[in-house]
């Protein structure tokens, strides 16, 4: 006898009708539920569970039921103009919602993601987000606010966050250049999430870690979202998951794209990619570099045990203002997280004690020597300088890495004419500004919200 197939409404009835909801739980905190007491996305399916849904409700008790009248209004229809991106699960709208919309919610800045029916992802993947972030709260998990289920509707309610994700700001063409510690605290806050999840009584496997669901707010904290393909870990004497091969190339563990074998294990290869990334600057795939350097793993991973080598592989942009030994240890660390044999590999906890202790370490450069170039025919500056003959006689009015002024050059027969030719592209630039700045004096006078001169606890939070 065939089994009845197992509709949506019957699985959650409880999403199509309204419902009250109390004060959200506070936010600053953990909220680690009793897992014993948690509903995983297995109870879901299996049709001998004693699951009811009033257990589901009680369980999802902190999200927002929204209508979808609702969230037209919070995003003005879904405007072209509150367009945020879009990914496999559908497409992204910033919205605002107003102190009265709700009882119990505040007026807030928010991320409305709605399913794409004809896209990648379906109806199991906005299940799962709803079933583990409505009830899993963590300070690097993104905080799901709602949901809307009306019809074939299916849409989500996050925080807004406002820097975006990793991927924009570390591969962006006009961002600005992620500093050293800046990437430390991120690769902190996405390792506190994944142990989180892992610890749990019934661990859950994220699946799909990459850069591009590495959300970061407003000081660069980083936030875990998109749990679309997260799945219930093994329990018991089980030691792994077999599903079907899920997940973004470049980033999913190679025994899982062979077996479809799923543990925890899966996800700290995930991560391995990630701190490399953090560490080269260079995406997991890149088709527009040189063949042997397409795929960063198989390029990067020989090199990260070697401390020579090292430096030919990390990020150009930094310009050496990062921890040598810390950098040496996030490179190891690398290394060990992308084993291809998993039991090699080491736990989520261990890697986030490896990576709070880089932190440690205050090697970092400030920044480059910082020189103002006196423009052409200011004698007042030159004088209070008090170098003045020499800037004189030095054509390029330079200064070398120690601060100190280059020497005038004895002029050489044949030489005259490649002088005077430097002299006009100086005086070309003349006109522009001649101030030059290291990266932290533009941050630390500019005030700007991606980096400033913190001081970081050992957790990697600011002082």
């Amino acid at each position: 006898m065939a089994l009845k197939k197992i509709t949506w409404k019957s699985l959650l009835p409880i999403c199509l009708k309204s419902q009250k909801n109390p004060k959200d739980p506070d936010k600053s905190n953990v909220s680690k539920q009793n897992s014993l007491l948690r509903l995983s996305l297995s109870d879901l399916s299996n049709r001998s569970s004693p699951l009811s849904m009033s257990d589901l409700s009680i369980s999802l008790v902190n999200l927002h039921i929204f209508t979808l009248t609702e969230l037209k209004e919070i995003t003005h229809g879904f405007s072209k103009s509150y367009y945020l991106g879009e990914g496999g699960f559908g497409t992204v709208y910033k919205g605002f919602v107003k102190e009265k919309l709700r009882p119990a919610l505040k007026a807030q800045v928010v991320a409305v993601k709605m399913l794409d029916l004809d896209g990648t992802q379906g109806h199991r993947e906005w299940l799962a987000e709803v079933i583990f972030l409505g009830q899993l709260r963590h300070r690097h998990l993104v905080n799901l606010i709602g949901y809307c289920c009306e019809d074939e509707h299916r849409l989500l309610v996050y925080e807004y966050m406002e820097n975006g994700n990793l991927d924009e700001q570390l591969f962006k063409k006009y961002s600005s250049v992620l500093p050293w510690l800046t990437r430390m605290k991120i690769a902190i806050g996405a390792a506190r999430g994944l142990a989180f999840l892992h610890e749990e009584e019934k661990p859950v496997i994220y699946r799909d870690f990459k850069a591009s669901n590495v959300l970061l707010d407003s000081d660069n904290n980083a936030k875990l979202s998109d749990f679309g393909l997260a799945t219930d870990g093994p329990e018991g004497d089980e030691t792994h998951v077999t599903t079907r091969v899920m997940g973004t190339k470049g980033y999913a563990a190679p025994e899982y794209i062979s077996t479809g074998h799923l543990t925890t294990m899966s996800d700290v290869y995930s991560f391995g990619v990630v701190l490399l990334e953090l560490l080269t600057g260079r995406r997991s795939v890149d088709k527009t570099r040189p063949s042997r350097e397409q795929d960063l793993v198989e390029w990067a991973r020989p090199m990260l045990k070697d401390a020579h080598k090292l430096e030919r592989i990390l990020d150009p942009r930094l310009e050496g203002r990062y921890s040598t030994e810390g950098a040496r240890r996030a490179a190891l660390l690398a290394y060990h997280c992308l084993s291809i044999n998993p039991k090699s590999r080491p736990p989520m906890a261990n890697v986030l004690k490896t990576l709070e202790a880089i932190l440690d370490f205050d090697d970092v450069p400030v920044g480059p020597f910082v020189y103002i170039v006196p423009s052409e025919g200011n004698a007042n500056d030159l004088e209070k300088c008090g170098k003045g003959n020499e800037l004189k006689n030095n054509d390029y009015g330079e200064g070398n890495e120690e601060g100190e002024v280059k020497k005038p050059e004895k002029r050489v027969k044949g030489h005259h004419r490649r002088r005077k030719g430097h002299r006009h592209r100086h005086k070309l630039r003349s006109s522009r500004s001649r101030a030059v700045f290291s990266d932290s004096a533009l941050y630390s006078t500019l005030g700007s919200s991606l980096y400033s001169p913190w001081k970081f606890d050992k957790l990697g939070e600011e002082k």
